[in-house]
């Protein structure tokens, strides 16, 4: 165990070998959760399992892991920019129960990596690599780094809570229901909120501290954080323009409606 020990820190990942455990456990716990929902998933909603197909039951499945993951880990967020340790030290500080927290995340995205090569013809070769790079950042943590705006990556999962809710409610044969607006417009606000305006400042404040120690960051975390702080940044505002797309074409003004029926009476005469 100490040579197991040495080798994380050789590695600049000396905090990992109080969470390893934990990591791991995360991610036995969520293919626990996976399997909870083949059982009792078909039996809640008999009348949606029974016309699924092929990848269509797996992937309500791994909804349902998403979610109880965007759940925790939101609420371990807001306790992360509260905690008064890492606010003083917001680069290179640690707490450990704010370290478990990263520890569910990173059991998460190992199982998700692995998930995501088991279904690859479903899921395609982008998802392997985005479980792969997400799992590279929430472990780089363990130097430990930037555990006080890592929360940011954690925040933006509040989000994708209500984007699993609306791929529930498609699949239950709520297309275009008044509670599916309303889901749409909570996900649009804490979309905007939480990734568009929160993210990006947050993102601002995070790499003006780190450039302050710059001298003490290794080059390989200037890579993964920035590039994905980079991407993930303008994938934020691309996947925004998507979802008020997205939802006009679900929810289309009574103007319009108006209007192709105008169209269509037009065409009949």
């Amino acid at each position: 165990m100490e040579t197991f020990g040495q080798i994380l820190d050789q590695l600049s990942l000396s905090t990992l070998k109080y969470h390893w455990q934990a990591v791991l456990t995360s991610a036995v716990i969520f293919q626990i959760t996976y399997e909870i929902s083949r059982v009792f998933s078909p039996v809640l909603f008999p009348k949606t399992f029974q016309f699924f197909k092929g990848y269509n039951a797996p992937n309500w499945h791994i909804h349902v892991v998403s979610t109880v993951h965007c759940l925790v880990v939101v609420l371990g967020s807001f306790f992360i920019f509260m905690d008064n340790t890492l606010h003083q030290d917001r680069v290179f500080g640690y707490v450990k129960w704010a370290a478990d927290i990263y520890s569910i995340s990173c059991g998460y995205f190992l199982w998700d990596t692995i998930v995501a090569i088991y279904f690859l013809k479903y899921q395609g070769i982008s998802m392997v690599f985005h479980g792969i790079a997400s799992f590279s950042v929430f472990i780089f943590s363990f130097r430990p780094f930037v555990n006080y705006y890592g929360a940011i990556f954690l925040m933006y999962e509040l989000s994708t809570i209500f984007l699993n809710f609306h791929w529930f409610m498609d699949k239950l044969g709520w297309t275009g229901s008044k509670i599916q607006l309303v889901n749409g417009v909570i996900l649009l606000m804490t979309f905007f909120s939480a990734r568009i305006v929160f993210g990006t400042i947050m993102s601002y404040k995070m790499w003006r501290d780190i450039y302050v120690v710059k001298e003490s960051v290794p080059l390989r975390y200037w890579i993964v954080y920035g590039g994905g702080n980079f991407v993930t940044t303008c994938l934020n505002f691309w996947w925004f323009s998507q979802m008020i797309a997205m939802l006009r074409k679900r929810f289309p003004s009574k103007n319009a409606a108006v209007n192709k029926k105008a169209e269509v009476a037009a065409k009949q005469l």
